[in-house]
């Protein structure tokens, strides 16, 4: 028996049978143990090649415009993860052009490898490529090397070394799919931008980061304004081009480092990098006049578009994200109540107003009523008014309605606060007429779908009002001083059930009003369905009215429309006196609005 050969390599010290069960097991171990990511399990599979094999380098590396060392075991230290190098002078790229392995014993003695700065520079001799197929692709290349020079690999470390390159194969292939996945749940398919549930992962790291590197970040929520009209004219397939246009112009419109995702429907939430307050809405603004000034294209032509957009600061001292969301929201919903077209920024407010504080601000009963003036346009005289629902916040503070109603609306809290409202003006309406008040006054409140749909409620609110009226001192016919007010922003589902949850109030003689009127298709849906008494013709069409011929005939034509079906107008946002004129001379009944008087606490 020969002597053994000290330059062996150690796999040949055991059974070659031994030997490719032992590396076989420990293969096994390695691919299902727990707590490894991905990179991590990948490393540790080329460790344990450099190993079993006694290689001092071993990459699997990725081929593209460049070649990439993606993942590395070097014992020599002279080869690092990341590398970067032209595709015509890595060593392995004739393994990967003709997908078939390649073993040399000795690279000096190679014509083509011979002077290779692999053999020149690190010392490097044997060599062994393996091609790695991840799925289709065929970029990837397992590279294995070491210094000392030795015979060709025999049959077990070949087929060892397959089975390395088809495992970190299925590996990538399996990352691969992960990652695909990820992205697509991850990503808003239309418009190709992170989608909410990105946007709120993202949104904590930004969170985490801040007070790391002592650097804010501006947020800003926008919404398509009239987009809905969008839909209902030319259809969701419109819609939706309008949406992919409107994303890609918001990308490229920011600055590096900024970022925006699609909120959901119509919304866009911006994410501003070391943006204050003012640079924020300086952005914004820009992103709003490149809406005006450039129409969407689409298939059935040019489609005008603006957006109302809320914005907020996020500073190295805050600490929690949703109320800052929730503020941006209601900024939001301001600039649309507002007018639309504009961006609104949350101003400090001695309130830290959430969710929180407005659960307990009920418990506690702290809602409280503030009325607006309807006044006659051609008498001049108060004939009726609004009910505005506020909060008294726990240190006497008063919460306007636009920094609370959205968040009510979305914890299902409204029914809660129409409840308290409703009870204050019932009450408020008794001690009127007994004061010797007008009969015909009416009371303007807002009810909402949560409140309509609880029957407890309803019902309470009827015995409440034969109560009332059993005790006040007018006797009043079958026309009571209440008007339910609706909005188009309720977004009402069936109409059918819509008019059931109403028809115990109008059996009873309470009115109905709708609300915004003019603002979207609903709108008009709602009149053809209810019996509706007023039509509140929505603030943006009177502020624009004189400067719109267009839109000061469609004010006409609403105020003819309801003379002649037996309504009253009522028109919102007057704020001057000029206005108020030229509403009257259009046959508008009332007005509401600065102009007459600001809400008040009753």
């Amino acid at each position: 028996m020969q002597p053994a050969d000290p330059s062996a390599p150690r796999v040949a010290e055991t059974g070659q049978g031994d030997t490719h069960v032992d590396r076989l097991n420990a293969l096994w171990k390695l691919s299902v143990q727990r707590g490894l990511s991905d990179a991590e399990r990948i490393r540790a599979m080329l460790e344990m090649a450099a190993e079993v094999l006694d290689m001092d380098l071993v990459v699997l590396g990725e081929f593209g415009e460049h070649y990439t060392a993606r993942y590395v075991s070097d014992r020599l230290g002279v080869f690092p993860e990341g590398t970067v190098q032209m595709v015509e002078t890595v060593l392995c790229h004739g393994v990967q052009l003709s997908r078939e392995p390649s073993h040399i014993a000795d690279l000096r003695a190679h014509p083509l490898y011979a002077d290779h700065p692999v053999v020149s520079t690190l010392g490097l001799r044997t060599y062994s490529g393996l091609p790695v197929a991840v799925g289709d692709d065929a970029r990837w290349v397992l590279a294995l090397l070491r210094r000392r020079c030795e015979s060709p690999p025999d049959a077990v470390d070949i087929a060892y070394m397959e089975l390395i390159a088809d495992w970190l194969g299925n590996a990538l292939h399996q990352s691969a799919q992960k990652d695909l996945l990820q992205r697509i749940a991850l990503t808003d398919p239309l418009t190709s931008l992170p989608n909410r549930r990105a946007a709120e992962e993202r949104l904590q790291k930004e969170r985490a980061r801040t007070p790391r590197d002592g650097h804010g970040f501006a947020l800003a929520l926008v919404d398509l304004d009239h987009f809905k009209m969008v839909n209902d004219r030319y259809g969701h397939a419109v819609g939706d081009e309008v949406l992919k246009a409107v994303a890609s112009r918001f990308q490229s419109g920011l600055r590096e480092g900024d970022w925006v995702a699609r909120w959901g429907g119509e919304e866009f939430l911006f994410v501003l990098h070391g943006s204050t307050l003012e640079q924020a809405a300086d952005i914004m603004e820009r992103l709003a006049d490149q809406a005006r000034a450039s129409s969407v294209q689409t298939s059935v032509g040019a489609i005008s578009l603006s957006f109302s957009a809320g914005v907020a600061a996020f500073g190295a001292n805050d600490s929690e994200i949703l109320p800052m969301l929730e503020q941006i929201d209601h900024a939001m919903y301001r600039a649309k109540a507002d007018g639309r077209d504009q961006v609104k920024t949350v101003a400090q407010s001695s309130v830290p107003w959430n969710s929180a504080l407005l659960r307990q601000a009920l418990a506690e009963n702290r809602v409280r009523q503030a009325s607006q003036p309807i006044v006659d346009l051609q008498s001049g005289q108060i004939i009726a008014d609004e009910a505005l629902a506020r909060i008294e916040s726990a240190s006497g503070e008063i919460v306007e309605a636009k920094d609370f109603v959205d968040m009510a609306e979305g914890l299902g809290l409204m029914a809660e606060i129409d409840r308290q409202v409703i009870r204050n003006v019932m009450q408020r309406c008794v001690v009127r007429m007994d004061q010797g008040g007008a009969p015909d006054f009416a009371h303007f409140v807002n009810v909402s779908p949560q409140f309509l749909a609880r029957h407890d409620l309803v019902a309470e609110m009827l015995e409440n009002a034969m109560g009332y009226c059993q005790t006040c001192s007018v006797m009043l016919g079958p026309v009571k001083p209440l008007v339910l007010e609706l909005t188009e922003r309720q977004r009402i589902v069936s109409l059918e059930k819509l008019r059931a949850d109403l028809q115990p109030f109008i059996d009873f003689g309470f009115r109905l009003a709708l609300d915004d009127f003019g603002s979207g298709y609903s709108s008009y849906l709602y009149l053809a369905h209810l019996p509706v008494s007023f039509l509140k013709i929505e603030g943006w069409l009177v502020s624009h009215m004189r400067q719109d011929r267009k839109v000061a005939g469609i004010v006409e034509s609403l105020a003819g429309f309801a003379r002649k079906e037996g309504m009253r107008t009522v028109a919102e946002h007057v704020e001057d006196a000029e206005t108020a004129r030229i509403l009257a001379d259009m046959g508008v009944d009332y007005g509401q609005g600065w102009h007459f008087g600001r809400p008040q606490l009753a």
